[in-house]
């Protein structure tokens, strides 16, 4: 799932794509991804997140395949679609097992120590796909990461059923569950969702064009411009840990509004770096950003909805925060007619408004 934005250039240029068509690639996978995330909520309850969790490796894995051997813009539109449709049922399986294996108080820093397999592979993946896309194409590096993939997926079928740890982490989720601290304040829950919302659609959907802004606007390589996203997800391999560990210690009240601070001028100094030290601490300012969020909108919705509806917020907050990023479409056409300077900066500018707007109504608690 992390090879599509760092081979952009290579897709690009084998279709001679404008970066509105590269948006609508981008919004076929991201609109499918957020869509699936609240049916896949709603099934993992009833088959098990066993089955949940090998679509979401080994499902993933075969969309890929049928992505390395699709012909032109259509099929390779519809192959993203089943992708994003295969991806949704993994998070609203995991999150859960995850939080229901230790207590409330170490709930965050379990949910980003989980975060970082994710997004080891996003960090991972610019890297591995610059090397084999320069030998094999960007075909031939969807079909090579595929193949292996699929066998992980059902090695990890195999293991779960052996360890039974899905059925008994499902078991234990049910038991151990905290109840909520108090009555559920609908305007402040509304307004930290939406806020941790907004700042993973509006960073990650900035990121998922930087590969062409390089190349094109900064005159890096088609190599180097999709390996320049791992140091974005660099910032994810402790930023999803820090988040956790932060929103234990200080409250996840003060740590998402942070996250909008700190994300929303990072997007407009996107336009004021050359491609060096500049370049790569922006982006490693916004991954971090971004991945810090992540894991406090989970403990805070675990920690605040009762259990009869914890699944369904969840999967509200899935399907927004993994769906929203198909506004690619409308950041496509707006580079077309803009150009990068006005369109990152209108990005930046709403983020600000946004945490802001949010940061009035959440003032006044920790969470």
């Amino acid at each position: 799932m992390a090879l599509l934005s760092p081979l952009l250039p290579f897709i690009r240029s084998d279709l001679s794509l404008t970066y509105t068509e590269v948006g609508g690639l981008l919004f076929a996978y991201n609109i499918a991804y957020g869509v699936s995330q609240l049916p896949a909520g709603w099934l993992a309850d009833r088959i098990g997140p066993r089955v949940m969790l090998t679509i979401g490796v080994a499902g993933v894995a075969f969309a890929g395949l049928l992505i390395g051997l699709s012909p032109n813009y259509i099929v390779l539109a519809l192959f993203l679609v089943i992708l994003g449709l295969m991806g949704g049922g993994y998070h609203p399986a995991a999150s859960p097992l995850v939080s229901a294996s230790v207590k409330p108080e170490h709930r965050g820093t379990a949910l980003g120590l989980h975060q970082i397999g994710g997004t080891g592979s996003f960090f991972l993946a610019p890297l591995v796909a610059a090397g084999i896309a320069s030998a094999l194409g960007w075909r031939g590096t969807f079909l090579a990461i595929s193949i292996p993939t699929i066998a992980f997926g059902i090695i990890l079928y195999v293991l779960l059923g052996r360890l039974k740890s899905a059925g008994a982490a499902r078991k234990g989720a049910a038991e151990a569950a905290a109840a909520p601290s108090g009555p559920v304040d609908m305007r402040r829950l509304s307004a930290f969702v939406a806020l941790g919302i907004a700042s993973m659609v509006l960073v990650y959907s900035s990121l998922q064009f930087v590969p062409l802004y390089a190349v094109d606007r900064l005159g890096a390589s088609e190599e180097w411009g999709g390996a320049l996203l791992s140091i974005a997800f660099l910032g994810g391999l402790f930023g999803g840990p820090l988040g956790g560990w932060l929103s234990d210690l200080l409250g996840r009240v003060p740590v998402i509004i942070a996250v909008g601070l700190v994300a929303g001028p990072a997007i407009f100094f996107l336009n004021q770096v050359s491609l060096g030290f500049g370049l790569y601490a922006v982006l490693l300012i916004m991954g971090t950003a971004m991945h810090v969020g992540m894991p406090v909108v989970e403990s805070y919705i675990i920690r605040h909805v009762s259990a009869q509806r914890r699944s369904t917020v969840l999967g509200i907050y899935y399907m927004g925060s993994r769906g929203g990023p198909a506004i690619t479409l409308l950041l496509g056409y707006l580079l077309d007619k803009y150009g990068f300077y006005a369109t990152y900066s209108g990005v930046a500018v709403v983020l600000s408004l946004i945490t802001l707007v949010c940061a009035g109504l959440l003032w006044g608690k920790r969470g």
